[in-house]
């Protein structure tokens, strides 16, 4: 995908960036890149990939959620900076804390964050089971991009999300995931409100987001450990 491309297929999610902003995401592209030869980040290194498969893929997630709104947002399991990083650059008015369960990934997050000048965006290194234990209930919308099956994420990251709020899983093809999961999100009440399925730009490879809404506060039993939530899992 090149620049050109990638900003006219942004046009059809009705996102419109500025030069800063193009400028904010090569150098993320170009720090990223630099800090892959460092630590593992990601195996997606050329540019035209990067720009389709990680930075237009994170904005899809505005398909989902309306990212004009100044709402908090928690992106679990963040790795490399997606989607959280390149939100927060196209939508400056999001409140985004970046969760991520290895030191080093968070070292390379601060600096990123530094790098562009970002305000409005922290770093958590926990795993998200500990981090859900002591914050629930806060996040008008959470996302996960492609981290576990739905069934574990949803025990995991629901009590974290804000009655009436959203938990968008971002996915690849996820219909077995959806009524796997349908037992643990009655319990954790909640419902998919939508499941959205489109395919990638250029290399047309299939991409779903998973929209479930939490319709009331969380029980406190969940999340169970998670060696019980993979036991129960692994069992069906």
């Amino acid at each position: 995908m090149t620049k050109d491309s990638f900003l006219e297929e942004l046009k059809k999610l009705n996102i419109f960036i500025t030069e800063d902003q193009l400028t904010k995401l090569d150098k993320f592209y170009q720090l990223l890149i630099n800090w892959n030869e460092k630590i593992n980040l990601t195996t997606i290194t050329k540019e035209e990939d990067v720009y389709l498969k990680h930075f237009y893929d994170s904005l899809t997630l505005k398909k989902a959620i309306d990212l004009t709104k100044d709402i908090t947002l928690l992106d679990v399991g963040t790795g490399a900076g997606f989607p959280g990083i390149v939100l927060k650059i196209v939508f400056p008015n999001l409140k985004i804390t970046l969760l991520d369960s290895l030191n080093k990934r968070i070292n390379y997050l601060n600096e990123i964050i530094k790098e562009l000048e970002l305000s409005n965006i922290e770093t958590i290194c926990s795993r998200c089971e500990d981090y859900t234990k002591i914050n629930r209930e806060k996040y008008d919308v959470v996302v996960a991009r492609a981290v576990s099956h739905l069934e574990i994420l949803s025990e995991l990251i629901i009590p974290t999300v804000k009655v009436n709020g959203y938990f968008v899983a971002m996915k690849s093809n996820v219909q077995d995931e959806i009524e796997i999961s349908k037992n643990i999100l009655s319990k954790l009440d909640s419902i998919v409100e939508k499941v959205i399925e489109f395919n990638l730009p250029i290399e047309n490879s299939i991409r779903t987001l998973v929209k479930i809404k939490k319709n009331k506060i969380t029980n406190v039993k969940y999340p169970r450990k998670y060696d019980q939530i993979k036991k129960s899992h692994c069992k069906k």
